[in-house]
């Protein structure tokens, strides 16, 4: 690991601090990002900086991606001054977005003509834990590869699942961001109802987390829309693009869905009244308005700070598995 020289590109909500889990390492790492006051921070930190996606690629062994969407991981990827210009046989790229399978697999392919090797590793779980090194990651792709950037994905994160071949993280991501999304839209009408039915915010937090109705969802996420500042480091336009990935995957399958085109319309809702970057639990604001009311309750955080201390890092096997 002491040796191993590592590339990140995209330094954003989430990016950025994975990207900081390196660092905190003692990693050789190199960064790139189009807000370059991201970039003189790290660099500020012991990193290096790139010209080019080709530049980085061409000094690293391995190289992360966690970018906005599929077409921005494209043009790093493809452009004339991009990953795969830069790649020599051996180098492996890690893609860490909420991206389409599809697309992982074409480009994965365009990796391994150059001799490289490519897995799909998005991670789950909120920035709050992408901050400490406690996410939850997805790995697709060929086992031995898995094996080789385990070390990595350790520091990265603390539970990693091998979901099979390349393009298998993408899938369950975006089904886990679909529920996650479901719960947020079902937590809004239901923290609404509460707070017009006269109940005290607080005691009816408290009702929901102890109780069957609790989730990972509300207690993270009510309690920043209770606090007031709906802010959990995720924008309108990111579910309205992952719902979408796991909607599409649906009429590809000829799965006939119900819930996911209904929550799919409520985001797109929500973001012409509010705008694509408006923070996602503000969707409680599309029932706010016609009730009158801000539901919010008292002592509740502004953002979500993962308390527990960083853990090293394990493999999660499946139940039933012969790993």
């Amino acid at each position: 690991m002491n040796d191993l020289r590592i590339g990140f590109l995209g330094l954003g909500n989430v990016g950025g601090k994975l990207a900081g889990s390196l660092l905190r390492h003692r990693v050789d790492l190199t960064v790139r990002d189009l807000n370059s006051d991201l970039v003189a921070d790290f660099v500020a930190q012991g990193a290096h900086a790139a010209n080019s996606p080709k530049a980085m690629a061409e000094r690293v062994d391995l190289l992360i991606t966690c970018l906005p969407s599929p077409a921005a991981t494209r043009a790093v990827l493809e452009g004339p001054d991009g990953v795969i210009a830069g790649l020599t046989p051996g180098k492996v790229w890690l893609e860490m977005s909420t991206t389409d399978q599809a697309e992982v697999i074409r480009l994965g392919a365009l990796i391994a003509a150059k001799g490289g090797q490519a897995m799909d590793c998005p991670v789950s779980g909120g920035c709050h834990r992408a901050a400490t090194g406690n996410i939850a990651i997805f790995a697709g792709g060929a086992r031995e590869t898995f094996e080789k950037v385990l070390p990595v994905l350790m520091i990265l994160g603390r539970q990693i699942l091998h979901t099979g071949p390349l393009g298998s993280a993408s899938k369950l991501k975006v089904v886990t961001n679909y529920l996650c999304t479901v719960h947020l839209a079902a937590l809004a009408e239901a923290l609404t109802v509460c707070k017009v039915a006269g109940m005290d915010m607080n005691t009816a937090y408290e009702a929901i987390r102890i109780s069957s109705g609790n989730s990972f969802v509300h207690e993270t996420e009510s309690q920043v829309i209770l606090n007031g500042s709906r802010d959990i480091g995720f924008t309108m336009d990111l579910v309205i693009k992952d719902v979408g990935l796991f909607d599409q995957l649906a009429q590809e399958l000829k799965v006939p869905l119900e819930i996911s085109p209904l929550v799919l319309d409520i985001f797109k809702d929500g973001q012409r009244r509010y705008g694509p970057r408006e923070h996602s639990p503000n969707i409680i604001k599309r029932l706010e308005e016609p009730c009158r009311v801000r539901v919010l309750g008292i002592g509740f955080p502004a953002e979500i700070v993962d308390d527990e201390p960083e853990a090293d890092g394990y493999e999660v096997i499946p139940k039933g598995s012969s790993q």
